[in-house]
């Protein structure tokens, strides 16, 4: 099985799981188109190690950009900026990798330890 996303002015407005040839059949008389996406796919990289398909597994809500050919997320804040190779959203500070918890502070741009 395998996961299309249905695209409409350029934003996934659903996600189904069928075969490809579940599509020589299917009638869809709405707007849009059908592109294949990959659940195994993000940032570019198929964590299988198999051929990744268009940056990143589509979700309702993200772009499909034509020339990239690449799903991209929603941008999450305003100060971060797309990531040309992963096709995904980075912050202007690098996130501490201490195996801590943190949250974005968008106003003051740091990244502000989450306290449990």
């Amino acid at each position: 099985m395998s996961h299309y996303a249905k695209i409409k002015d350029g934003k996934v407005i659903k996600v189904i799981v069928a075969e490809a040839s579940f599509f020589d059949t299917f009638v869809d008389t709405s707007a849009g188109k059908w592109i294949q996406t990959s659940y195994n796919t993000y940032g570019g990289v198929h964590k299988l190690g198999g051929t990744p398909l268009r940056k990143n597994f589509a979700g309702v809500g993200y772009t499909y950009d034509q020339t990239r050919d690449a799903f991209i997320p929603p941008k999450p804040y305003n100060s971060w900026t797309l990531n040309e190779t992963t096709c995904l959203w980075d912050p202007p500070v690098v996130k501490p990798d201490d195996g801590q918890r943190y949250n974005w502070n968008e106003t003051n741009q740091t990244w502000d330890l989450v306290n449990e």
